[in-house]
């Protein structure tokens, strides 16, 4: 029998700390499967803002689940000396198909489908009593965990805060049903035709950067609600959409291109083409002081609250 990783295991091997810690234990099956166990409680502080009164683990969470499980299966591979970052380079073909929900126990399962010495890739797949609730395909890769800002950030610039802003953040709240600690755009400075842009500031005081006291960078998965929350607050600014909410649906790609650290101002450009349909489509470029961090392309659905 394979040894079983417990809470203390796990956290000898990973980095993430409360409350981005999205294992409590997990097996290796044999030298390419794992498996992992998430128990979703209500007592967890992401219920508190998604949603109030309707908690639902968010589809972003579930995906940092697999990519944990994924990180713990090779980290002694990709990272033998314990030096680096273990971070998500990229995700294909994640589909979010019902949700998790408190009291559900989750069953995280990932296959190892290329392992080399700084890269590997997987097929994972997320499940509660009530089926598979999401899956992913995962590459996973290696970058210093030292590395730190090269430069100040450019204060003061035309995406800073304005009373021209298109929504601020009582605008926001008005439209979405996200609350703290998962509201995660801080204004959308402005919509014209399809193109949005939304803005998020990143500071160390955030409850994502209590996870440990070295990699102090905005978690890949975190990124790909905050792409998806700029969209939603648009598409449900339309009339046609008034007193709806919106759900993550799918991404068909995303990828990382450096990491964003506390201190950054992410520019959030999305195209969102307008469709008769209740499903909002889009692709998303993350930038920092004008340099490329993050792409996605993603779709949600907008649905009667």
């Amino acid at each position: 029998m394979q040894k079983v990783y417990g809470i203390k295991d796990i956290m000898k091997i990973m980095p993430q700390r409360n409350p981005m810690l999205l294992l409590d234990r997990a097996q290796e099956i044999d030298e390419k499967n794992w498996v992992g166990v998430k128990n979703v409680s209500m007592d967890e502080a992401f219920f508190q803002g998604h949603f109030p009164g309707h908690p639902i683990m968010p589809g972003v969470l579930q995906l940092e689940a697999m990519k944990q499980l994924s990180e713990l299966a090779v980290r002694s591979i990709l990272d033998p000396a314990g030096a680096a970052d273990v971070y998500l380079k990229e995700v294909n073909k994640v589909k979010f198909r019902r949700p998790a929900n408190p009291g559900d126990r989750i069953k995280i399962e990932t296959e190892i489908l290329e392992l080399e010495a700084n890269i590997a890739k997987f097929k994972a797949k997320l499940s509660t009593s009530g089926g598979v609730a999401s899956e992913a395909q995962i590459t996973l890769a290696v970058r210093d965990k030292n590395a730190a800002p090269e430069a100040m950030p450019c204060l003061f610039n035309e995406f800073d805060k304005q009373d021209t802003d298109l929504m601020d953040i009582s605008k926001v709240m008005d439209l979405m049903p996200h609350r703290f600690p998962f509201l995660l755009i801080d204004y959308v400075k402005s919509m014209e035709g399809e193109k949005i842009i939304a803005v998020k500031n990143v500071t160390a005081n955030e409850p994502i950067f209590a996870n440990d006291s070295e990699l102090k960078t905005v978690p890949e998965a975190i990124l790909c609600e905050i792409a998806a929350q700029s969209g939603c607050a648009c598409v449900l600014a339309r009339p046609e959409n008034k007193g709806k909410i919106g759900y993550f649906m799918s991404i068909d790609k995303a990828e990382s291109l450096a990491p964003v650290y506390p201190g950054d101002q992410l520019v959030i450009d999305l195209t969102l083409p307008e469709s008769k349909s209740r499903f909002g489509k889009g692709g998303c470029i993350m930038r920092v002081d004008g340099k490329e961090v993050f792409r996605i392309n993603l779709m949600f659905a907008i649905v009667d609250a």
